[in-house]
C-alpha cells in the first residue's frame, strides 16, 4: 500500500512478525510504588518498505521521517513536562524502520578525514560499473550500497527506548546476528571494528557481512545498517570497505549458495529481530527503574 505523507509518497508493506504496528501488545510494568503490575501500551515502530530507491531519494525520506518522530515527541512532552517528569513515558511515535535496496548502486563517503582516500576506483571504472558517488552525514568511513543488499534505516526516538549510542549500535549488531542465525550463519562482533562478521570454514580471518553507520540528532536516529544478502561483491573492489584494508566482505548468498534465502524472507527475519530487541530494551529500562525512567542527555 502506498500513502502520501508530507508530500512524500511512501509504500508500506505489512510483515508477519511478533509485533504489529497497528495493534501494539500490552506490556506490564511494576515499580516499588506500584506493587501490582499495571498495563502500559508500547507502540511498535512502523515497518516501511521503500523497495528499490536511489540513495538521494531515500535520504530525503529519512529527513522527513526524522522530523515527524521528533515532532511527535515534542508534542507529547512539551518543555513544561519533559519525559523524565512522567512515570514510564510512552511516546506517541517511537519511530519507524525504513527498508530499502539502493538502485542505482552507490558508494557513500562520510565526512571523516581521509574517508575519500579509500575510494580506489577511477571515474572511468565507476562509470563502467554504473556506480554513483554520494557524500553522507552518517558516522563511519566509506561503503557500498546496491541491489541485493538490505539497507535498514531505523528512525527511532532513542529517548523512548533509553538507549545510548553505544548500546544502540550493539543492539543492531545483535539483531543482525540473531536474524542470520535463522539460516545457520554464525555472525560475530569484532572488538576493533563495528559491524557483523562471519568466519569462513578453516579461516582465521573474518569477512564482513553487515556494516553499520548512524547519525543521531536530538536523540532521534538516522541511517543504520546494511546486510549483504545477494549483493554484487565485486563492487566492493572499488573501495577499501569501511577503510579497513585487508578485510574481506561476504554475503548470505556466498555463505549459503543454493540455500540462500529470498530478500523478503530476510526482511521479515531482520525486522522481527530488531523490533524484538527494541521491545526488550524498553522492558529492561522499565524493570530496572526504581523511579520514573530518566531521559538520556539531549544532543544535536
Amino acid at each position: 500500500m502506498c500513502v502520501r505523507e508530507n508530500h512524500h509518497r511512501t509504500c508500506v508493506t505489512p510483515f508477519t512478525f511478533p509485533l504489529s504496528s497497528s495493534t501494539p501488545p500490552l506490556l506490564y510494568f511494576s515499580t516499588p510504588h506500584s506493587p501490582t503490575p499495571y498495563p502500559s501500551p508500547m507502540p511498535a515502530p512502523r515497518i516501511i518498505d521503500l523497495g528499490r530507491m536511489s540513495y538521494a531519494d531515500a535520504y530525503a525520506l529519512q529527513l522527513a521521517h526524522h522530523e515527524e518522530v521528533l515532532a511527535a515527541r515534542e508534542a507529547a512532552f512539551p518543555p513544561s513536562h519533559p519525559p523524565s517528569d512522567i512515570p514510564h513515558p510512552t511516546s506517541a511515535d517511537p519511530g519507524r524502520i525504513l527498508l530499502v535496496e539502493h538502485h542505482p548502486p552507490v558508494i557513500t563517503i562520510s565526512r571523516r578525514a581521509g574517508a575519500r582516500d579509500h575510494l580506489t576506483a577511477t571515474p572511468d571504472m565507476l562509470a563502467r560499473a554504473g556506480v554513483e558517488i554520494a557524500e553522507t552525514d552518517r558516522g563511519g568511513d566509506i561503503t557500498y550500497h546496491g541491489p541485493g543488499q538490505l539497507v535498514v534505516y531505523p528512525i527511532l526516538d532513542l529517548n523512548y527506548y533509553h538507549l545510548g549510542l553505544h548500546a544502540y549500535m550493539r543492539l543492531m549488531e545483535q539483531a543482525i546476528i540473531d536474524a542470520i542465525a535463522t539460516w545457520g550463519i554464525v555472525g560475530e562482533r569484532d572488538a576493533s571494528a563495528t559491524g557483523v562478521w562471519v568466519r569462513p570454514a578453516e579461516s582465521l580471518q573474518t569477512s564482513k557481512i553487515a556494516a553499520l553507520g548512524v547519525r543521531v540528532r536530538r536523540w532521534v536516529s538516522m541511517h543504520g545498517l546494511a546486510l549483504n544478502v545477494s549483493t554484487n561483491l565485486d563492487h566492493f573492489n572499488l573501495i577499501v570497505p569501511c577503510g579497513l584494508a585487508g578485510r574481506g566482505v561476504t554475503s548470505m548468498q556466498l555463505e549459503l549458495r543454493e540455500r540462500a534465502p529470498a530478500m523478503n524472507d530476510v526482511k521479515t527475519a531482520l525486522t522481527a529481530s530488531l523490533v524484538g530487541h527494541l521491545r526488550r530494551a524498553r522492558e529492561s529500562a522499565a524493570a530496572a527503574s526504581d523511579a520514573p525512567l530518566s531521559t538520556p542527555q539531549t544532543t544535536r
